[in-house]
């Protein structure tokens, strides 16, 4: 009996639908956080909230014209900084806080909309997420990711710290978008490389890279705790890793020795998670004066890293051949006019100007920029 009255009201809905066909367009569409369509990249934990500059997520959507955000009690109070990208334009800042927020969205196109939200600040950049809203008639279509993915690994120097965007306008993100690339920055100014507290950061970035939460955790409302990162979560695997770090090293008094096995040893641990991906290790650019002096903190200690770890990693890969790390001289690269003079760290100029050295490095190393996105082509 009850399933003859199940089947009358699906019929009697199917007559209505096709009576009046708008009556099926009439609802908002809603994507609660476990929506496997949904592309989540970056740190998320369970609740779900991001951690680290970069982390966000993805949608495609045909017929897009509206979009809100349902954010939770653990978003940073009183706003986050999101950056924003429709159809892989320019990123723009959206501030959005705990509760209801409607993204403005430019750039849309009939057919299917590509729009990227990220946390972009290197600090109060929590976004936790409970539902995606769009307007009725929207239609979610799965997210293609590139076959290009970068992981990027540092400090202040590749977090953005101080541009006006943050993540967005550091070189690493710059150089994701030149390759058509998906791009992580799991990058925490202040922090050493050596576990060791600095700055106020509580761990090293050799410990809190394999964790779910960056260096800030201590400080936040929700816990202060550490959870592993499980790698299997990298959306998609990372295809190059790229390391740009140490001045948090040399300012805390690690000696050369002791920085030199550290980043062994971390190299020696990202290879077991990262097998066959070739890593690029940058030299440090150094800090830059007015009167166009630089100064250089561990002097060779990159140089001899890089002989010796390659020596060890050939060593106990040898089946492998694993020739796959790659040192990247950045000598030169900045100069005074390249930074804000009362930090000496890289203005949005020198951001840009970096990306586009490194980009024709790796071109010259044999890597090249897709023809287009593969979720819009």
């Amino acid at each position: 009996m009850l399933g003859a009255l199940i089947s009358v009201l699906w019929g009697l809905t199917a007559l209505i639908l096709l009576a009046n066909p708008a009556a099926a367009w009439a609802d908002d569409v809603t994507l609660f956080y476990d929506n496997p369509l949904i592309f989540y990249h970056g740190r998320w934990d369970v609740s779900p909230g991001t951690w680290w500059a970069s982390s966000g997520f993805n949608l495609v959507v045909d017929n897009l014209s509206t979009l809100t955000l349902n954010l939770g009690p653990h978003t940073t109070t009183p706003l986050v900084s999101l950056g924003v990208s429709v159809n892989y334009d320019t990123v723009y800042t959206f501030n959005a806080s705990a509760g209801t927020n409607t993204i403005p969205l430019s750039s849309l196109r009939s057919g299917p909309n590509v729009v990227r939200i990220n946390v972009e600040g290197w600090q109060n950049n929590r976004m936790n997420l409970e539902s995606i809203v769009l307007n009725p008639g929207a239609v979610v279509l799965p997210y293609i990711p590139s076959p290009l993915a970068f992981q990027f690994i540092g400090d202040s120097l590749s977090a953005g710290q101080y541009v006006p965007e943050g993540v967005d306008q550091a070189w690493p993100l710059l150089t994701t978008e030149y390759f058509k690339a998906e791009g992580t920055v799991n990058a925490q100014p202040g922090a050493a490389l050596a576990d060791i507290p600095a700055w106020g950061n509580v761990h090293g970035v050799s410990y809190q890279f394999f964790r779910t939460e960056d260096t800030g955790y201590y400080s936040t409302t929700d816990h202060n705790y550490t959870t592993p990162w499980n790698f299997a979560f990298d959306h998609p695997t990372p295809t190059h890793v790229v390391i740009h770090i140490g001045a948090n090293d040399a300012s805390q008094n690690v000696s050369q020795a002791l920085f030199v096995q550290t980043y062994m040893d971390f190299i020696s641990r990202l290879r077991t998670i990262y097998i066959y991906q070739p890593i690029f290790v940058f030299t440090p650019w150094g800090w830059p004066s007015a009167d166009g002096s630089i100064s250089y903190y561990y002097p060779g200690a990159y140089q001899t890293y890089h002989t010796l770890t390659a020596r060890i990693l050939r060593g106990y890969r040898h089946a492998l051949g694993d020739e796959n790390i790659f040192l990247v001289n950045t000598t030169g690269w900045v100069s005074w006019e390249d930074v804000y003079p009362t930090n000496q760290h890289p203005n949005v100029e020198g951001h840009q100007k970096i990306a586009g050295l490194f980009e024709a490095w790796l071109e010259n190393w044999g890597l090249r920029a897709l023809p287009s996105w593969p979720s819009l082509p």
